[in-house]
């Protein structure tokens, strides 16, 4: 899976220019995420990107700017593997690659995960615009491509958007909740074998669920 950070603004932009705003976006996404929205400052982030401060503020103006473009970036990334779903592909072969997709995601950047549900938890009052009909219209579409699969035959009926929610949940469980589930398997950290061994499970375990036959 290839992580990219999408223009801002929807102008092409430098390969400088492009650069500049991934360091910017993963130095606030650590800051945010281990501080806060209220405890992390623009300097801050400035010092952890290496970029002079007046370079953050060229890029984005203002820290709820910057903050609200790191929440935008980590859902257009997660969602970014279900923008090509159609109702023609094989739902076994689809969910079983958006699955590995989601847990490489927690796996390489559960900073990011932990940082979009402190947002949600807190009430999400910085992604109101962004969940906006928008949005909601491309997760019906989504839903529309489970329902197609269940009107052919080719999985079992059940609600899509409660499948949806519990795509998201488990497998951005093991980025948000990993300290519980190191200490109560014993475990210092997971490694990239655990994090498969758990894909694999999310795998058997859903596909199941909706009548497919998993082929790992």
């Amino acid at each position: 899976m290839t992580f990219e950070v999408p223009a801002h603004g929807g102008k092409p932009t430098s390969r400088i220019r492009q650069k500049n705003e991934e360091t910017i976006l993963k130095a606030a996404e650590d800051e945010f995420a281990r501080h806060g929205f209220k405890g992390t400052s623009m300097n801050t982030i400035a010092l952890k990107a290496g970029l002079p401060k007046a370079n953050l503020h060229y890029y984005f103006t203002n820290k709820l700017g910057l903050y609200v473009a790191v929440l935008s970036n980590i859902i257009e990334l997660w969602d970014s593997t279900f923008n090509t779903l159609t109702a023609e592909d094989d739902p076994a072969e689809a969910l079983t690659r958006y699955i590995r997709a989601k847990m490489e995601f927690s796996r390489r950047q559960p900073q990011a995960s932990r940082l979009f549900a402190m947002e949600v938890i807190s009430g999400g009052e910085c992604l109101t615009e962004y969940f906006n009909q928008d949005y909601r219209t491309w997760f019906n579409g989504r839903a529309a491509v489970f329902q197609a699969w269940i009107d052919a035959g080719k999985m079992d009926p059940i609600d899509p958007v409660h499948l949806i929610f519990l795509l998201w949940g488990s497998t951005q469980h093991y980025a948000d909740f990993a300290t519980q589930i190191c200490r109560v398997t014993g475990r210092t950290k997971l490694t990239k074998q655990d994090m498969v061994e758990a894909g694999d499970n999310l795998i058997r375990i859903i596909l199941k669920g909706c009548g497919l036959t998993p082929t790992l």
